[in-house]
């Protein structure tokens, strides 16, 4: 029963409105204005609060002190309706609809109360259940309620969505979480051997049973068996199913002693069984059987705001399993929740786990991001590099010794320049870059002339390898 306080400075009125609320199953309690303060100061646990209106000044400050509680003004004042955590005006004479549904909005003004979505059970729900979408919210508040029931649950939802996840779940809140949790997929095991997968077998059952076998149901004894894409059962494992269903006990293959089952059932499945039993491929009263509580996985391209928080998650999780991190900028952030995620949660951890490798320790950006996933667009970045860094590293390129398969030149003797520069420079300036090259390909034009386009003589001259003149001599386009 609600309970529901009555505050009235007319007795007569109080008297008529408890008596409405008993009629329709409640419980109610009174109190005058004068008493009111004090009785909502006591009273921690009201579904509801009529308060008269014709007194609105009186109203209005009792219900501006208890902002946690809802109220319903009964009576003609309009001017309470505006105050917040009023949820509607119940004119008299009261009717069950419209008094139903104002009850309905102050079920709902405690249920969506911020902090109150924490359960009083400090419940722990697994990490791949992270968000704050409403979609989201919805199936934690859903697991919640059917884990402490024995009720078989349907787990529909897109492939990588986290049907197994919403399983365990159910089992970890449930008065079975001490027992064992069993799962099986159905799409992965051929039929011929899913009898025995979820039965057992007997010795000398059929060829190659050379011992008995304990079967997941025998497994899974007073715990519960996840029964994964349940829609790929064979028909003939449909009925078997169902007679375990209705009368909670199985035989072994090959045997004939009845073993008494006490399992909870869990099943998914990404298939629409209703369009399956449509086309006969899926009976119609093991989906009622199984279909007692159904909750919907909702797919990640339908609860976008959630992907910050699950990426965080996915971060740290790799983060913990490899020493190695990743970070996301807006933009980044953005792309991925423009993306359609056909993969769902699998995809992102997938994709999570890549730029890990890719990109350890460091910041991704729309640009690292693989091509499907950049959805953004952003301003190509192009550093610019002070001149004297630009002119240092034009005159290494220059100088530089590109081959890979020799010793450091300093090993060998340094050649003294032939031919000098005059250090007066021209008025209309030089290109360094071109000025550089010119005085190189002069050099090793010289040091051949001198030694007769002998290679080796002219590198040693020249106080370089073999192998690094005749790299310069091809790049230089240089030849006797």
């Amino acid at each position: 029963m609600s309970r529901i306080l009555v505050i009235s400075s007319q007795e007569s009125r109080r008297n008529n409105l408890s008596t409405v609320i008993s009629f329709l199953g409640d419980q109610p309690e009174t109190a005058s204005f004068e008493q009111a303060i004090e009785t909502l100061k006591r009273e921690a646990a009201l579904d509801a609060v009529l308060i008269d209106g014709d007194e609105p000044e009186l109203a209005s400050d009792v219900i501006e002190k208890f902002p946690a509680f809802p109220f319903i003004a009964v009576g003609n004042s309009e001017q309470l309706v505006s105050i917040p955590n009023v949820m509607g005006l119940l004119e008299e004479p009261i009717t069950y609809p419209v008094l139903t549904k104002l009850m309905h909005r102050c079920q709902e003004y405690i249920r969506r109360k911020p902090g109150q979505s924490k359960s009083t059970q400090k419940t722990k729900l697994f990490r791949s259940l992270v968000g704050k979408s409403q979609e989201i919210q919805n199936v934690r508040r859903m697991i919640e309620q059917v884990a402490p029931t024995d009720a078989n649950v349907l787990v529909l939802g897109e492939s990588g969505t986290g049907k197994e996840v919403v399983a365990r779940n159910v089992h970890f809140l449930s008065q079975r979480k001490d027992g064992p949790f069993i799962p099986v997929n159905c799409g992965a095991t051929p039929g011929e051997l899913l009898e025995s997968e979820l039965f057992g077998h007997e010795k000398g059952a059929f060829t190659g049973a050379v011992s008995s076998r304990k079967g997941r149901f025998e497994l899974a004894e007073g715990g519960t068996l996840f029964l994964d894409e349940i829609g790929d059962m064979p028909l003939q494992m449909q009925v078997k199913l169902l007679r375990v269903l209705q009368e909670r006990t199985y035989e072994r293959v090959g045997g004939t002693k009845p073993i008494p089952c006490n399992v909870r059932i869990i099943a998914a499945t990404h298939r629409n069984l209703e369009d399956m039993i449509a086309e006969g491929k899926f009976r119609e009263d093991l989906f009622y059987r199984l279909n007692v509580f159904p909750i919907d996985s909702p797919a990640l391209r339908e609860r976008k705001e959630d992907i910050p928080l699950l990426m965080q998650e996915l971060v740290s999780r790799f983060e913990n399993e490899s020493s190695k991190s990743i970070k996301f900028t807006e933009e980044a952030l953005a792309s991925l929740m423009e993306h359609k995620w056909a993969g769902n949660v699998r995809e992102l951890s997938n994709l999570v786990e890549r730029l890990t490798i890719l990109c350890p320790n460091q910041v991704v950006d729309v640009p690292d991001l693989p091509i499907k996933y950049q959805h953004v667009s952003v301003d190509d970045f192009s550093p610019e590099y002070p001149e004297e860094l630009l002119e240092r590293e034009a005159l290494n390129s220059l100088f530089s010794d590109d081959s890979d398969d020799f010793e450091d030149d300093d090993t060998l003797a340094v050649a003294q320049p032939t031919t000098y520069v005059d250090p007066d420079l021209p008025a209309e300036g030089v290109n360094l870059k071109e000025y550089l090259s010119d005085l190189e390909v002069n050099m090793i034009t010289q040091a051949l002339d001198q030694h007769d386009w002998v290679v080796a003589r002219s590198a040693e001259f020249l106080g370089m390898r073999r192998t690094t003149l005749v790299e310069k001599m091809r790049k230089y386009n240089i030849a006797k």
